[in-house]
């Protein structure tokens, strides 16, 4: 099991992803915007973040800049975008910002699954 930040707005989206997380055995903590995020990133320990692009006060691509400008250990936290633009420059963007790996809205779990173990046992083996 992995201890997973879920940066998500939106009420429904963040019940449907603490069910998929659930299912698959992790811990998760939810927070609804950038700011929270990295507030939170800095004071608990997690093996990856699932960041949602569009949020308010801060978005997904400029919370995602904002944690690799942290100091290490903070700045290698894995980052995976959720979001319903599915466009290939929306991906080149999350990837620009840092992000690690991408799944888009609406999130298949086993998709989801498989993007988790990838990430994470890549972030395990740094």
């Amino acid at each position: 099991p992995r201890r997973i930040l879920v940066a998500e707005d939106n009420a429904v989206n963040q019940i449907l992803i603490m069910a998929m997380l659930d299912r698959m055995g992790h811990f998760h903590d939810v927070v609804a915007d950038g700011v929270e995020v990295l507030r939170q990133v800095q004071a608990a320990p997690y093996d990856l973040v699932l960041m949602d692009i569009q949020m308010p006060q801060m978005d997904g691509i400029t919370a995602a800049r904002a944690i690799r400008a942290l100091p290490a250990p903070f700045n290698q936290l894995p980052i995976i975008a959720m979001t319903a633009n599915a466009q290939p420059e929306d991906r080149d963007a999350c990837f620009a910002a840092g992000m690690n790996a991408y799944v888009s809205k609406p999130i298949d779990i086993q998709v989801l699954a498989q993007t988790i173990e990838r990430i994470g046992a890549a972030a395990a083996s740094v």
